[in-house]
């Protein structure tokens, strides 16, 4: 057996040398972090075996069964999404009272248009002074198609539509839409001096006709109109509605904890995304030369609005460290960068939020599924660039009140934006109706999309989690208030008469569930009571009143 030190060199020896090593804490933190960092690991093995693969120019069959993995993540989060935004939001809402639920949506309110107009509008900044546009790219354009009409009008009329469904079974799969078809017409026939400048004396007329049909797609706005109602008149029904609540709350709790079950696949599933996606480019260095300057614009824009923007509004309300934040929700931005959709990434952004940031599941519940329809930051950026690009493209000239209606189109275009891959393409058209720019070069834009669309989706999602700890610290106190009125709620009694025996009052508890005397309340203090058993005899455990 050794013998203890006797000198302090020795002691100062023992202590410096049995310091714990600097591996160990990284080793820890990996430890505690492993579906992070698996998940960092499969967006890297996805780049790098996407860029090996197109040595060996892998055919579309072999391209979809390297996808064929990340289609599955895709389908197994949005098999999740319905029953998590009602669920959600049945539960948090039947949690508020009209008043607070007022109050925290119009925060939210404020802060979605605040940051989307701060968007469009760094977005049009970086444009202007990067000037990627040039007429010789329209040279060697990669595809056409014919213009379609469009209308602005149209278009927000039909968020209105959206908002009130007529059908809620009808919205979980489809929404509706206006679109315009052609017209069947006679041709007109010239006569005289007129047709000797036509090489045929028939010139087809065509006329396009409004018609309002049924696309393919959830309609979560009208989901979350209902979910909203529902669950705030839910919450009003106190002890009548718990059955419902409670329901509701569990259904919340179940898909949650399938979500944690899924997350341990998403980093196979991502990175088979991004593999099989970059496997598809076609001729990367021809899309580079053309599109170069483009894509470094956007990312530029998103990365200014990321990194500088979005910090500071949080910084400035809350005088939180914004980057302590962004640690917690870097699970749900990865994901969001893989799966190019913000509401596959919903159930993530749940997760990180109450369990990384601590934010108040109230809160997230109703300021996440909103947000992911509603708040879409990174696409108002990218509709504004794309749209100035396209005019820089073909030598048009934007004054003053163009580019600001630029900025107002594109940050109501984004509204209306679904969130799913790709749906900033479709929403850009209306941008560019409003600057009577053509549309027809909007296909030029889908081979880089797949890269642009993750980046701006990140973008998306990491506004809404920010925009949730706003509201949460915000409204902090009025949450504490109401779980302070509900505790001293489940102690008070209502009693005709304060003369009357407290047995008497016991007696009329146990025998009737709901206790209800229209007259003036008492608070009594919890009363320890002991159970007794059908004999008489007490039962050794005591019920506390």
């Amino acid at each position: 057996m050794s013998q203890p030190p006797e000198t302090l060199e020795q002691l100062q020896y023992i202590r410096y040398t049995t310091r714990p090593q600097p591996c160990s804490a990284t080793l820890g933190w990996i430890k505690s972090n492993r579906l992070l960092v698996c998940t960092i690991l499969g967006v890297i093995m996805g780049f790098v075996t996407g860029c090996s693969g197109r040595i060996f120019s892998p055919t579309k069959t072999f391209i979809e069964l390297v996808i064929f993995p990340g289609e599955m993540l895709m389908r197994m989060l949005k098999m999740l999404i319905l029953p998590l935004i009602i669920s959600s939001l049945v539960t948090g809402m039947s949690q508020l009272d009209a008043k607070s639920s007022g109050r925290m949506g119009s925060r939210a309110l404020v802060y979605y248009i605040v940051t989307t107009v701060l968007a469009a509008i760094v977005g049009i900044v970086v444009v202007v002074s990067i000037h990627p546009g040039n007429t010789s790219i329209k040279q060697t354009r990669l595809s056409e198609t014919s213009a379609i009409p469009v209308s602005t009008v149209d278009a927000l009329l039909d968020i209105v539509r959206n908002t009130f469904p007529e059908n809620l079974v009808q919205a979980c799969f489809q929404q509706v839409a206006t679109v315009y078809k052609e017209k069947p017409m006679q041709p007109l026939h010239l006569t005289g001096n007129i047709s000797a400048n036509f090489t045929d004396d028939v010139v087809p007329v065509v006329e396009y006709e409004k018609k309002f049909v049924m696309k393919e797609g959830t309609n979560v706005m009208g989901i979350i109109v209902f979910c909203l109602g529902f669950g705030l008149l839910l919450g009003e029904l106190g002890q009548e509605g718990k059955v419902m609540t409670d329901f509701f709350s569990i259904l919340n709790d179940v898909v949650m904890r399938m979500v944690e079950l899924i997350m341990w696949y998403s980093p196979i599933g991502i990175m088979s995304l991004i593999a099989g996606r970059i496997m598809q480019i076609g001729d990367l260095s021809t899309t580079m030369s053309q599109l170069g300057m483009y894509m470094i614009t956007v990312i530029v824009g998103l990365a200014f609005h990321a990194l500088i923007t979005l910090p500071t509004i949080y910084f400035t309300v809350t005088r939180k460290n914004p980057w302590t934040f962004f640690k917690g929700m870097l699970q749900a931005w990865i994901t969001a960068l893989g799966t190019a959709s913000s509401s596959a990434t919903l159930p993530i952004t749940f997760r990180c939020l109450e369990e990384n940031n601590h934010i108040d599941k109230r809160v997230t519940r109703f300021v996440i599924p909103v947000g992911a329809t509603v708040n879409m930051d990174g696409t108002a950026l990218y509709e504004a660039v794309a749209a100035i690009f396209i005019a820089q493209m073909n030598g048009v000239q934007l004054d003053l009140g163009d580019i600001i209606t630029v900025s107002l189109t594109a940050t109501l275009a984004s509204i209306g934006a679904a969130s799913i891959p790709s749906a900033a393409l479709i929403t850009m058209l209306l941008v560019l109706s409003a600057l009577n720019l053509p549309t027809e070069d909007v296909p030029l834009l889908f081979t880089v999309d797949w890269l642009l669309d993750r980046l701006r989706t990140s973008i998306n999602v990491l506004g809404d989690a920010y925009g949730a700890g706003i509201v949460y610290h915000l409204s902090k106190d009025e949450l504490d208030r109401m779980d302070s009125e509900r505790r001293l709620s489940t102690i008070s009694y209502r009693s005709p008469d304060p003369a009357i025996p407290l047995d008497t009052i016991l007696s009329q508890r146990r025998r009737s569930s709901i206790h209800k005397l229209e007259t003036r309340s008492v608070i009594l203090p919890p009363i320890v009571i002991p159970d007794r058993t059908r004999n008489g005899n007490l039962s050794g455990s005591e019920t506390q009143i």
